[in-house]
């Protein structure tokens, strides 16, 4: 039987790639279409960010925001602190997390779609964010120093990599000891088949890369990163096929922390 790394490796990762980035091209430039999950405000709210703090954010981000969680209750973010946000999309995360470590704080979102990185830079500059920077890269490879920094955040992300134990490790790598690792994520109760696990199309749905959850989890531990808690999160995708999938297979969003030990 394959392992979920092995079977990870069978995707055709250039053409996962270029599905995901004309996805959240999209998104980036058409937030006004209706796609297979919810986008925009009402979703922020309904996961949970206080509206107080999303009334401070750049509207044009909030409009992009395609999050599957909430977990910054568990990042517990402070002023000062340096914090990454990896696949950072059209950047509300990174302002999110902008407003609460400060002026004296920095964020670095990282993404590889370039009309999201465009969008979330112009809105960076527009709305007075100094403290946030976006960086023009991939998740499993990021160009940032060994232990440096205070918190790495992600939603909705990882389970587009067709890697997450290199994701997991970079993660580990850039976090001081102490540091956290915080996200939301889609996950599975089982493990899914081949057909659809295979399947890159499926992969940027944010269905066919879902990792069942214990495997997630132990992944996460080998990197050298301890999980400390787990909460579901009330999110559903729109479309009836995925609607489906989420019945068969047990697909659910959940966030998690995780210390570096």
């Amino acid at each position: 039987m394959k392992t979920a790394v092995e079977t990870q490796r069978q995707v055709n990762r250039q053409e996962l790639e270029q599905r995901v980035k004309n996805m959240y091209r999209e998104v980036a430039l058409h937030p006004e279409v209706t796609y297979h999950f919810e986008m925009g405000r009402g979703l922020a709210e309904r996961l949970c960010y206080p509206g107080a703090i999303l009334d401070e954010l750049p509207v044009p981000a909030i409009e992009s925001f395609a999050g599957v969680g909430y977990h910054f209750d568990l990042a517990q973010l402070q002023e000062g602190e340096f914090v990454v946000d990896l696949g950072s999309g059209s950047g509300m995360d990174v302002f999110f997390a902008a407003f609460q470590v400060g002026k004296a704080g920095k964020v670095i979102g990282i993404d590889m779609t370039s009309e999201q990185l465009s969008k979330a830079r112009k809105l960076s500059v527009d709305y007075g964010f100094r403290q946030a920077n976006f960086i023009e890269s991939y998740i499993e490879n990021m160009r940032l120093e060994n232990g440096s920094a205070d918190a790495v955040i992600s939603n909705g992300v990882i389970n587009l990599s067709g890697d997450k134990a290199r994701v997991f490790q970079e993660a580990a790598r850039v976090l001081k000891i102490g540091g956290r690792l915080v996200l939301s994520d889609i996950v599975t109760s089982v493990k899914l088949p081949e057909s659809i696990s295979c399947n890159a199309t499926l992969w940027a749905a944010c269905i066919g890369g879902a990792m069942q959850k214990d495997d997630y989890y132990s992944l996460i531990e080998e990197s050298g990163l301890r999980v400390m808690e787990v909460k579901k999160n009330p999110y559903e995708f729109l479309s009836n096929s995925a609607k489906g999938a989420s019945r068969d297979y047990g697909i659910e969003s959940i966030s998690l922390l995780a210390m570096k030990k």
